[in-house]
């Protein structure tokens, strides 16, 4: 340094003085250097040249195919096509040999196949690979009939269903419509035809849960139980029978052996052939009796004439 405080020397290394000197005196840190010395070495590569051929071409392909679909979907057409001729993963796998050519159901007893396959959701347009084994069970456990049920695959077009039926037990009436109930009085199907004709016949609210009390009392009649034709659960407290046209009444308690007296009657005096509609059998002394219209008139009409030998 001189005498007026001056550097004699200059400050950068090379000797030349001036702002560029200094700068240049600078160094950077060794990973700065290797980053600018790498972005200057790195060539520039165009766009085109990494996005891959056709690239383009496709991406405005799927979004028309996209938009295609999305309409095709929202206009119903989709679901119209479907419930012709199938899903599409069912269409592929019938045409690669995977169809469901047969059906094995085992355990029928009151069901036909048909009421089964259409519970089961399995028809022609189906196929073994992509059949939902679960959902399938799963909708013919729906089916108040079928109490348990198992569905296989047997590769390559063979579904097995092996299922058990709740056993129906009586048919119920009630305000007019008749179902098939079980012997605890669940309800498992509807009359619709004529499986299920000769099945006892309960009548009356509440009468499906004393189902069980019924059939004993059917049992109890003995020699008369298979002349019941139905029986009617009255105010919830007591049964009347219907034999053969004739209302049996029987008390609240004590109704099988009300009907041990009215077999033990009809044995005696045929009660039951007579011209009557009903025979009242809730009084424990006695046995009221209700004549028809016909045999009414008549017994009134005799009353009316007098006896032979009466004065006039």
């Amino acid at each position: 340094m001189d005498g007026g405080g001056r550097f004699s020397q200059p400050l950068n290394a090379s000797g030349s003085a001036g702002g560029g000197g200094i700068l240049a005196g600078l160094r950077l840190p060794r990973v700065l250097r290797r980053f600018s010395s790498a972005r200057r070495l790195r060539p520039a590569v165009p766009i085109q040249a990494r996005v891959p051929r056709l690239a383009g071409t496709a991406l405005v392909a799927g979004l028309a195919g996209s938009i295609a679909l999305a309409g095709f979907v929202a206009s119903g057409r989709y679901d119209a096509f479907t419930a012709e001729n199938g899903r599409p993963l069912d269409i592929l796998a019938r045409l690669a040999g995977f169809g469901v050519d047969r059906v094995t159901i085992s355990g029928i007893s009151r069901m036909y196949e048909r009421e089964v396959l259409g519970a089961a959701g399995i028809d022609w347009r189906s196929s073994v690979p992509f059949l939902d084994v679960e959902a399938t069970r799963a909708r013919l456990l729906a089916e108040p009939l079928i109490a348990s049920v198992s569905v296989r695959k047997l590769y390559p077009n063979e579904i097995v269903i092996t299922q058990v039926e709740r056993e129906p037990a009586a048919l119920w009436q009630r305000n007019g419509e008749i179902q098939v109930i079980a012997a605890d009085g669940t309800v498992i199907d509807e009359m619709r035809d004529e499986r299920y004709v000769t099945l006892p016949l309960v009548v009356g609210e509440g009468a499906n849960a004393r189902l069980t009390e019924y059939l004993a009392l059917i049992e109890a009649a003995g020699p008369l139980g298979a002349r019941i034709k139905a029986g009617t659960f009255v105010s919830g407290r007591r049964w009347t029978l219907k034999l053969d046209g004739v209302d049996v009444r029987l008390p609240e308690s004590g109704a099988a052996e009300a009907l041990a007296r009215l077999v033990r009657i009809e044995r005696e005096s045929r009660i039951l052939e007579k011209d009557i509609i009903a025979v009242d059998l809730r009084m424990a002394d006695r046995v009221v009796v209700r004549l028809t219209e016909e045999a009414a008139a008549a017994r009134a009409e005799s009353r009316k004439k007098p006896k032979k030998g009466t004065p006039t």
